[in-house]
């Protein structure tokens, strides 16, 4: 007969089981949960799994790991609700036999049996013979066997020894356990044991390694009075004598005889003897004893005894130091930690919540749960899973945004790191870190809405100024347009006012349209001498002055860049025209072409544009390429703004170069050009 283990929440799928096989072939055990089927699983007692999950989270696939833990070798037959292929692909991973869908249907099941144990679908059940009975002869009774010699004194040993170990994490009772069992074994008249001070939880073992005063922590027949108030110290009377030696000492010796104060100190306590108590490395505290209760002093082989217990008693108390100061870190730590505004939340490597701080239970918990512990189930699906990948991999997930379907507009930065002990294989647990970024993003969103504000004030600000300035010659010759029409002089400045206008509202589209373009609209090559003569030529209509000339220095080869160029035109024709404003009485122009490899085919081509001005200053230097700056009165201030996006578009830059005394600007603009195109020409 085979014992199949069914896993399951609901009672059906065990009950449609146990009705659709023979119970004389198949045994069906139903439990809730696999800790419930633990026992059977870590004892072999079952032959096979069937276990009741859905694929569709973490927690499922997590649920065959535990199986596959306890059971390595029994085969696993998984119902699910519906099959996604990428979850029944890691089921399969994680040790299923077999993945099937729900609803229940016997004739499969069966046949899946059936293929697992061939031989016990076949056999069937045959009656046996009936074993003869055997006689057997057992000794005549002689009444109950003599018990071991020393057997029950070992046993009481036993159980007085088991009598300390009760107190392994509480000193002051282990202490007196131990006073107890001594006085016992050996009758001591009086007993007591002074500890170093600090002696409290919490306080650390350097602290208490480097105190010298001695407090009782426990007494045998000594007044309350006198317990509570006498100390002990390392620096004087029989605390100086034990650490100094680090040996017995007699009330009779002669060291403890020159010394008053140790005599005092044995006089008050009324002990003959004070042993150290060592942890085979410091001295943590001095205990003193009388003689028996019969009068007679106690010999140097129980003092002896007695010192080596005192050794192991030394060791107790300080790992229980060492477990009072791990504890009190680890409350700290938790303090911490739930006072963060930061969501903490560690989880094990059984999905299971090992702390959630306050934020973690408000951020996560459902609201029908507010209040009660965090589980797993409630993280969110898209943190869980990442939680299920730090610790199956070990590795921590660089921080991301995490933004919960819920609650819309809340956003939360996520930080997931393993904590793995050394030269282990897996990590232990994982902490989720979540940051609240709600209010940050917020603020952020209404400082960029500030920010775009104050831009849109500026640049309407700056347009009314400068179409303004366009329109004042041309509304004031359509006012006077009806009553000298035939005015020859009149028709000549009102079309040069139409010309200047057009001209400048022109200039003034033509850069709104390339600061709203952040890509090529051609990408073709093309020679740059041509192109600088026709910018040249664009910016005299901007600057018309007679005298104007431009100094064109060459590599002497034609040189192809790619690009749009109607956009590197616009932008080499802002360049030069803020030349020809920098000197407008006598301008000269002086443009230099320089090239340089970057280390590959693709070479860099210098365009620098210098005039015959003062240069530019410190501030413009820096301001130059921004929004809206300018050292004129008229204009909008966005001539090298516009130039440096269209270099920048083209994966250039433009730079203002620091002028040294009496020089005057340059502007130098950085292109990428292809070498190997311009070779061919």
């Amino acid at each position: 007969m085979k014992t199949l283990l069914v896993l399951a929440e609901h009672p059906e799928l065990p009950e449609g089981i146990r009705g659709a096989l023979s119970s004389e072939q198949y045994r069906v055990v139903h439990r809730a949960t696999i800790d419930e089927g633990e026992p059977m699983l870590l004892h072999g007692l079952a032959d096979a799994c069937i276990i009741d999950v859905e694929l569709g989270n973490v927690q499922g696939i997590w649920s065959l790991e535990k199986i596959r833990r306890r059971a390595p070798k029994i085969p696993i037959i998984v119902y699910t609700g519906a099959q996604q292929w990428e979850w029944e692909e890691e089921a399969y991973l994680q040790g299923a036999t077999h993945v099937l869908t729900k609803p229940f249907r016997a004739r499969l099941l069966l046949a899946l049996l059936e293929r697992l144990w061939p031989a016990a679908a076949a056999t069937r059940i045959t009656a046996v013979p009936p074993v003869p009975p055997r006689l057997e002869i057992y000794p005549a009774y002689s009444g109950p066997a003599a018990p071991a010699v020393g057997a029950s004194q070992t046993l009481s040993v036993l159980r007085d020894f088991s009598g300390i170990l009760t107190h392994s994490l509480n000193a002051e009772g282990m202490v007196k356990q131990f006073l107890l069992l001594l006085r016992e074994i050996l009758s001591v008249n009086r007993a007591a044991i002074f500890l170093r001070q600090p002696f409290s939880s919490g306080a650390g073992i350097s602290s208490v390694v480097h105190s010298s005063q001695l407090r009782a922590v426990s007494a045998i027949g000594l007044s309350p009075g006198l317990f509570h108030h006498l100390e002990l110290s390392f620096d004087s009377g029989i605390g100086s004598h034990v650490f100094r030696l680090g040996r017995i000492l007699r009330r009779s010796s002669e060291e403890a005889r020159n010394d008053m104060e140790a005599q005092k100190e044995f006089e008050l306590l009324g002990a003959q003897v004070a042993i150290p108590i060592l942890d085979r490395e410091n001295v943590l505290g001095v205990a003193v004893f009388d003689g028996r209760i019969t009068g007679e002093p106690l010999v140097n082989s129980e003092l002896e005894l007695i010192f080596h217990l005192l050794e192991q008693l030394g060791l107790a108390l300080k790992n229980i130091w060492l477990h009072d100061q791990v504890a009190a870190n680890h409350e700290i730590m938790a303090e911490i930690l739930r006072e963060l505004s930061n969501a903490c939340v560690v989880v094990s490597r059984d999905l299971a919540i090992l702390h959630a701080n306050k934020a973690a239970r408000k951020y996560f918990s459902r609201s029908e749960r507010r209040g009660s512990e965090l589980e797993f189930s409630d993280l969110p699906p898209a943190l869980g899973s990442k939680i299920y990948q730090v610790l199956r991999t070990g590795s921590a997930i660089t921080s991301f945004k995490y933004e919960p379907e819920e609650s819309p507009g809340t956003v939360f930065n996520i930080n997931i790191v393993p904590f793995q002990r050394q030269q282990a294989g897996a990590p232990a647990s994982a902490l989720l870190m979540a940051e609240d970024l709600t209010q940050i993003e917020q603020l952020r969103r209404l400082e960029v809405e500030a920010a775009n504000l104050r831009l849109v004030k500026t640049m309407a600000d700056r347009l009314t100024h400068e179409i303004g300035n366009a329109m004042v010659p041309l509304s004031t010759h359509q006012q006077l347009l009806a009553d000298k029409w035939k005015d020859p002089e009149f028709r000549a400045s009102l079309d040069l006012a139409l010309a200047d206008g057009v001209k400048r509202v022109s200039r003034l589209i033509s850069q709104m349209r390339f600061l709203g373009r952040d890509a090529l609209l051609s990408n073709e090559p093309f020679p740059i001498g041509p192109l600088l003569e026709e910018a040249y030529q664009e910016a005299c209509k901007y600057q018309p002055v007679k005298q104007a000339q431009l100094r064109y220095d060459s590599t002497g080869k034609p040189i192809f860049v790619s690009g749009d160029r109607s956009a590197l035109k616009h932008a080499l024709a802002e360049v030069m025209l803020n030349a020809l404003q920098a000197n407008p009485a006598e301008p000269k122009i002086g443009v230099r072409l320089q090239t340089d490899p970057n280390g590959g085919a693709t070479h860099e081509l210098r365009i620098e544009v210098q005039d015959n001005g003062a240069g530019f200053t410190a501030e413009a230097i820096q301001k130059g390429s921004s929004p809206f700056f300018t050292t004129r009165n008229v204009g909008l201030g966005l001539g090298l703004t516009v130039t440096r996006k269209i270099i920048e578009t083209h994966h250039g830059r433009l730079e203002i170069l620091p002028a040294k005394s009496g020089q005057s600007g340059v502007v130098r603009i950085s292109l990428p050009f292809d070498a190997a195109l311009s070779l061919q020409a």
